[in-house]
């Protein structure tokens, strides 16, 4: 049996239809940039994330770029994150001058260790970038307190968890900006590139809607320097009609992730943690296991795909290297680079392609 990693074919056919005359609409419009289907997104994903302004962008990592611009990061400031995450994480600190300082993550949950973050304030201290990580949130309350105390922004990365709350709140409303990813693998992908900035506060709302044209208030006037951050319309349009899926997606693969939870129990496979007070929307269905890389080789070779989120942390990369880490410094992440492996959790998986995917894994582990 053959099983995908993930098939965005196959979720396709499911709204095919509206998409494409969706798009149709923008063409005839010929407005493609900035055009009624952006500001009509804008107001629908407003009211889906629970937030009162919701900003469209060209990418998740421009999210977190224009996030940071608009908190006035500049050269030498400090910025708490994970290691365990994405480049764009630390590369949009790193592109503003700023310095990414990086704390442990949990061993269950994969998320920030919040107890290792006031001991790294200093006075250059001057946000916390929280990621939540494979569908779920960090621990959001800790890190809130924290940030209060030390008078410090919070930016949550909630590129993987679109629609996941804690303690029924949705993520992108405990921080004062919310940075969402709109890659086509996502939960909710678009056609290309996209990405959104959520907020409460109406002057970071304006400000980022002036930072990603160009910081032009008027035309030909600029009030500041920003960027082109823009979303184009074709992706709103399909962002729009993929959105009324999206609960029925995540909860798809909250059932799928059950699945394999009773499938690996007391198995020595270890699944996702997922914290009480989390809901999570399972971007990926990541287990920890011991020899990793000949596991994956293993599944491979039975039409079984899968992947490595991430390999090496992000404190070890070359990129980071004036930072002066070393190996041994962040061992939860540095352990858990050479343990996770992700597998298929997409929506349209059919129960027998779980349980030939899940079995597969224990196969290996009773022929060694």
């Amino acid at each position: 049996m053959q099983v995908p990693f993930f098939d965005l074919k196959a979720q396709f056919t499911t709204y095919k239809s509206e998409a494409v005359r969706a798009i149709k609409q923008v063409c005839e419009s010929q407005l493609f940039a900035m055009g009624p289907a952006v500001a009509e997104f804008e107001e629908n994903i407003a009211a889906y994330c629970g937030s009162k302004y919701a900003i469209a962008v060209s990418s998740g990592s421009d999210a977190l770029l224009v996030s940071l611009m608009a908190l006035e990061i500049k050269q030498g400031d400090e910025v708490i994150t994970t290691p365990f995450t994405f480049f764009a994480t630390a590369g949009a600190v790193a592109r503003l001058g700023g310095k990414p300082v990086f704390v442990d993550v949990e061993p269950n949950s994969y998320n920030i260790d919040t107890g290792g973050i006031e001991e790294k304030v200093t006075e250059k201290t001057r946000a916390i970038i929280p990621v939540h990580l494979f569908g779920q949130l960090a621990q959001m309350k800790p890190v809130m307190e924290i940030a209060k105390r030390c008078n410090l922004a919070v930016v949550e990365d909630a590129a993987q968890a679109i629609g996941a709350t804690q303690d029924e709140v949705k993520c992108g409303n405990f921080g004062c900006l919310g940075c969402f990813s709109f890659y086509p693998t996502k939960n909710l992908g678009g056609f290309g590139d996209g990405g959104l900035v959520t907020t409460n506060d109406k002057k970071l709302a304006e400000k980022i809607k002036l930072l990603r044209t160009h910081g032009e208030n008027a035309k030909y006037s600029y009030k500041t320097i920003g960027g082109n951050f823009r979303l184009d319309s074709i992706q709103a349009a399909v962002l729009n009609v993929k959105l009324k899926y999206l609960d029925k997606w995540n909860e798809k693969r909250r059932q799928n992730a059950v699945l394999y939870d009773n499938i690996f129990a007391a198995s020595e496979v270890k699944p996702p943690k997922i914290d009480s007070n989390n809901v999570s929307i399972y971007h990926q269905y990541t287990i920890a296991v011991p020899e990793r890389d000949r596991l994956q080789k293993f599944l491979a070779e039975n039409e079984i795909g899968s992947s490595v989120f991430y390999p090496k942390p992000l404190h070890l990369q070359d990129c980071f290297g004036k930072l002066g880490y070393k190996e041994g410094d962040l061992p939860v992440a540095e352990r858990l680079c050479s343990e996770v492996l992700s597998l298929p959790v997409y929506p349209e998986l059919l129960p027998g392609q779980i349980e030939y995917v899940a079995e597969t894994v224990l196969k290996f582990y009773e022929s060694d």
